[in-house]
Order: structure tokens, then C-alpha cells, then sequence
């Protein structure tokens, strides 16, 4: 199981392939859940502010480990994503874009570079281990 986690953080092209179908998915699936007009409920933390903070966190994870150099225009790009989506919440039914909200998008994006660059360093001190000889 830790191998498979470790090689899931790989900076292994195939692996940064992976982590950016990830990212392709998770856009899909945020920008659903924040435009459409009555989510699901099961889809929602306790709290609005923690499900943008989750969402983005997640985002900036997926991103960073998909294009592992280029951190900091993952964390600008996925500012940019939450700004349009805050306004577009404006023209949806039942929806309300919030300065607060893009703050939260904000400390997950935060919290997401974090959390990528703990797991890329904690793989990249696990030590390489050969198969055992037959």
C-alpha cells in the first residue's frame, strides 16, 4: 500500500498524468456543485465556508502534484477559477457570491500547496526498495 502511495507521488511523468485527470475531474465536479441551484445535500460539510476551504484544498493538491514546478500558478490559477464562479453565483437561483467565500477558496488553496508539498517530501524520503530476488 505505501508503494502505491509513494509512486502516486512520484514526480514519474505517468503519475503527474494521473493527478491531472484528477484535476480535470474535480474542476467538473466543483464548478457543478457551486453553480448549480440546489446541490446535493450529502455534498456539503456542516459549514459553507468549510466546503469551499475543502473543495479548493483538494483542487490545490491535485494541481500541485500534476504540475509539481509550477506551484505557484496552480495557487493563481485556482484564484482565478473561484473568482468567476463567486460572480456567476450571483446570476444563479438560490445562490449568493461572497467576498468570504473567495477568502475560504483562498486558505484551501493555502492548505492544499501545504499538504502536497508534506506527502511529495514524505515520498521522496521513503527509501527506494528493490523487489525481493526470486
Amino acid at each position: 500500500m505505501t508503494k502505491i502511495l509513494v509512486d502516486a507521488l512520484s514526480a514519474h511523468p505517468r503519475a503527474a498524468l494521473c493527478w491531472r485527470a484528477v484535476l480535470g475531474l474535480l474542476l467538473a465536479v466543483v464548478t457543478w456543485l457551486a453553480l448549480t441551484p440546489a446541490p446535493p445535500s450529502q455534498a456539503g460539510l456542516l459549514w459553507d465556508k468549510l466546503n469551499h476551504c475543502a473543495a479548493f484544498a483538494s483542487l490545490a493538491v491535485a494541481g500541485t502534484l500534476g504540475f509539481q514546478r509550477r506551484w505557484w500558478a496552480v495557487a493563481l490559477g485556482l484564484l482565478a477559477y473561484g473568482g468567476p464562479i463567486e460572480v456567476l453565483q450571483a446570476f444563479t437561483p438560490t445562490r449568493v457570491g461572497e467576498w468570504a467565500d473567495l477568502l475560504a477558496d483562498g486558505i484551501g488553496i493555502a492548505l492544499g500547496l501545504g499538504l502536497a508539498a508534506a506527502l511529495a517530501g514524505w515520498a521522496a524520503a521513503r527509501p527506494v526498495t528493490s523487489p525481493a530476488p526470486d
